[in-house]
């Protein structure tokens, strides 16, 4: 409709359009006949606002028309067109307005029956909503009373189901008593553990009688079977001569009689412990094992098979007969009593539980070994002993740090021969316990302390233990030091086996303390033998710090300190204490825990070198005074001379040199003495080239001498400590080079550098300083710069009378 609408406006428009065009204005004439007469000119568009005739309009006669006269005859056909085009628009929309009224009509035919449809469902509705609340209240009372027979139904459900249970339980009750009856104790001992797995499935039912009745028939049952089974185990075990007190007892298993007596008495063992392995359920359900305190941070562990309880029942009675009462075997001074005593019980059981035991646990299906469980419960008497005896010793130090070295020992061999796994409680879980801990802690500083003032006032701390053995002795470790370290490395042996990573990192923590309190108190000493730092005590605490150090950097690379220091980092990065690049060191391997203590060794190290080598530096000054004197300028040249000798006043020099090297090399240990003479050698080097070549002029005969003497006297002094002694002396070297160039050399080669200088000084981009630099290269001259070169070419003297 609104498509026609706009037909039938645009019909009406061009139909105006049309209309208008026929009586054409003047003006609109007088402009198309101007138009004509000027086709060049540029055509003005019109404004629809200010003229007569519509823009549309104007702009359509152009474009049928144009500015040609002769268009003019189309003007007929044109209006021909756009009255059919009118006529066309007029009955369109004629026909749109005939039909809109019919659609209007349809549509609101549309709704109207919409409406009804709407009105009906609605009724519909309020109909089956009137017969649905109808039906509900007639079925209420219904609903109640199925209501209470639903509850009844399901009341009878529980009450079957319980009485199931019952059932059940009486059934396997009855068949234990069948059982018993006809002596048939296997399949007892089976339907009892049947009867334990469904007091286990029974543990969340909310039937409180029912799980007591359960509970009340496997526990009656259980102690039957158990004393029944016990008594009959203990009586194969006294045949066994169990348990073997001493070494010889265990060594035929205790048995006597004869070999089919014996295999009598095997079978019976077999037996028995086959059936107390099937009671291992029912006994956990209703013994709770004993429990040491929280606070000792036990880690969970199994109970012991019932079994091995029964075996291992005469050995937990003579251990609290003879060390837990008032005998006089229970002292506090001697925990080695108990401790060796159930060690040698571990041992001498060993045998006889890996052959007899082992395979019966082995066809039974279990995961226990007999031997580690034998060991399990008698550690555990170990643990309740320490547990008490602590308490009464803490504040004594002496017996205190005597039952932690107990307790080590213990822990060494159990783990070590005995194959104790870490994963059990132990006796490190009891010396953890925070007050033991830190009591721990503060014994060890305590006693570590007083070791190293012994060590340090011993008359040979400072004599090494390997002087008279050169293979040994590379090092060069006087006593205190090695003392020192063996000191802690006892210590990390006692304390690597602790439990958690903290305990480890606390007592980590001592160990630096401790090295940082020897590298002082070494401080000190050396401050006071200072005034003699090339002195026998000297040398040694040298040797001692560095190593030390040496020390420290290996075990900053064992497998244990990495995992501690793997510890420390999680511990530093959940309390925020180091920067993240701290971290990141610590996390990539840079850094070690040991960092910071050899550091400061290594600084000590070099300030006592630096000490050794001002001081002999010192003394060769001195004794150079004389040579820095020597003539230079008359001395005769070589051929002048029958043999070149070493001067006179270079002697007390080189003596000097000689004699410290000598006595320090076998005072030093190799490293530091290695260290030591390169950094001599490097100072020697400076003074020579400074104060003795550039100091003064050289004729052919005194450049000769002091290359003589360097190269045949000085520097073989340092071939013993390397094979190119020159190498550490390379201002004197390339300066005898220059010093004794032939007079044609010298003149070619100081033109090179003049004609290189005066490049450098008229800013030319120069092709002869590499020229010049290769002159010197082909010299065997790499260290001294150009201008070095040309000041000790003028310090020759040399020169020909007509030369530069």
């Amino acid at each position: 409709m609104s498509r026609a609408e706009s037909s039938g406006g645009g019909a009406e428009r061009h139909k105006g359009c049309i209309e208008k065009e026929e009586p054409l204005p003047c003006c609109a004439a007088g402009d198309t006949k101007m138009e004509a007469l000027n086709p060049g000119k540029e055509k003005t568009p019109r404004d629809p606002e200010t003229c007569d005739i519509p823009f549309y309009v104007s702009e359509f006669v152009e474009k049928e028309v144009g500015y040609d006269s002769d268009s003019l005859s189309k003007l007929g056909k044109i209006i021909e067109q756009l009255s059919e085009n009118k006529l066309k628009l007029e009955e369109q929309v004629l026909t749109v307005s005939s039909e809109v009224p019919k659609r209007i009509q349809k549509a609101l035919q549309n709704a109207e029956h919409s409406k009804k449809s709407l009105n009906q469902l609605l009724e519909d509705e309020r109909i089956l909503h009137d017969s649905i609340h109808r039906h509900l209240l007639t079925s209420k009372p219904w609903m109640e009373d199925l209501g209470v027979l639903i509850s009844q139904i399901k009341e009878v459900e529980r009450h079957l189901a319980y009485l199931k249970w019952i059932s059940q339980i009486e059934e396997l009750s009855d068949n234990i008593q069948q059982y018993l009856m006809t002596n048939n104790v296997p399949e007892a001992a089976t339907t009892l553990a049947s009867m334990a797995e469904l007091d286990i499935k029974l543990q969340e039912s909310s039937c409180s009688h029912l799980l007591t009745f359960v509970r009340s028939t496997v526990q009656f049952w259980h102690k039957i079977l158990k004393d029944k089974l016990s008594s009959d185990f203990e009586e194969t075990l006294a045949h066994l001569h169990w348990p073997f007190v001493s070494p010889a007892q265990s060594q035929p298993f205790g048995l006597a009689t004869s070999s089919a007596n014996a295999q009598e008495v095997y079978d019976n063992l077999e037996r028995q412990f086959s059936q107390l392995l099937k009671l291992q359920t029912s006994d956990e359900l209703l013994t709770k094992p004993k429990q040491l305190p929280e606070k000792y941070t036990l880690p969970p562990s199994l109970p012991i098979v019932l079994p091995m309880q029964i075996m291992l029942a005469p050995l937990q009675k003579r251990f609290k007969y003879h060390f837990a009462g008032n005998r006089q075997t229970n002292v506090l001074s001697k925990p080695e009593w108990y401790l060796t005593q159930v060690l040698m019980w571990i041992g001498n059981h060993a045998k006889f539980l890996e052959d007899k035991i082992q395979p019966i646990l082995d066809k039974a299906g279990s995961p226990v070994n007999a031997r580690v469980e034998f060991s399990r419960a008698l550690v555990m008497l170990i643990l309740e002993k320490l547990a008490a005896d602590i308490p009464c010793l803490l504040y004594d130090d002496n017996l205190f740090c005597h039952l932690v070295d107990e307790a080590l020992l213990f822990e060494r061999e159990l783990h070590a021969v005995h194959g104790y796994l870490s994963s059990f409680p132990s006796c490190m879980h009891i010396l953890s316990e925070e007050t033991c801990f830190q009591r721990w802690l503060t014994v060890e500083r305590k006693f570590a302390l007083r070791k190293m003032d012994s060590m340090l006032s011993s008359e040979a701390a400072w004599i090494s233990q390997y002087k008279d053995i050169t293979d040994v002795d590379e090092m060069k470790v006087p006593d205190c030091a090695e003392t020192f370290m063996t000191l802690l490395l006892v210590i990390t042996d006692r304390y690597k086996n602790l439990p958690t990573a903290a305990r480890k990192l606390q007592f980590l923590e001592l160990q630096k303390d401790l090295v940082d309190d020897f590298r002082i108190r070494l401080t000190q000493v050396m401050k006071e033998e200072s005034r003699e730092p090339l002195g026998f005590r000297y040398c040694a605490i040298l040797n001692a710090v560095n190593y030390i150090a040496t020390v420290l950097a290996d075990w900053a690379d064992n497998v244990f300190f990495l995992q501690l220091q793997q510890a420390a980092l999680e511990v530093c990065a959940e309390s925020g204490a180091l920067s993240k690049l701290q971290l990141g060191q610590l996390a990539s391997m840079e850094t070690s825990v040991f960092d910071d203590m050899i550091n400061l060794l290594e600084r000590l190290k070099h300030d006592m070198l630096t000490r050794q080598e001002d001081h002999v530096f010192r003394e060769v000054k001195d004794a150079a005074k004389l040579y820095k004197k020597e003539r230079w300028l008359s001395l005769p040249s070589q051929s002048e001379q029958a043999v070149m000798s070493l001067s006179s006043s270079a002697c007390p020099l080189l003596l000097t040199l000689r004699d410290r090297l000598l006595q320090l090399e076998q005072q030093l240990c190799y490293s530091l003495f290695k260290i030591f003479w390169q950094m001599l050698a490097e100072k020697v080097d400076l003074f020579i080239y400074q104060e003795i070549i550039l100091a003064n002029h050289f004729n052919e005969g005194g450049a000769a001498q002091l290359q003589f003497d360097m190269t045949r006297n000085l520097f073989p002094l340092f071939s013993h400590y390397c094979k190119r002694p020159e190498n550490y002396f390379k201002h004197i070297k390339e300066a005898c080079i220059v010093l004794n160039l032939n007079v044609g050399s010298a003149l070619l080669l100081k033109d090179v550098l003049q004609s290189a200088a005066e490049n450098r000084v008229g800013t030319v981009l120069t092709s002869n300083q590499p020229t010049a630099l290769a002159a010197l290269n082909e010299l065997g001259i790499y260290k001294l710069a150009q201008q070095d070169v040309e000041i000790l070419l003028n310090l020759r003297t040399n020169w020909p009378i007509t030369g530069k």
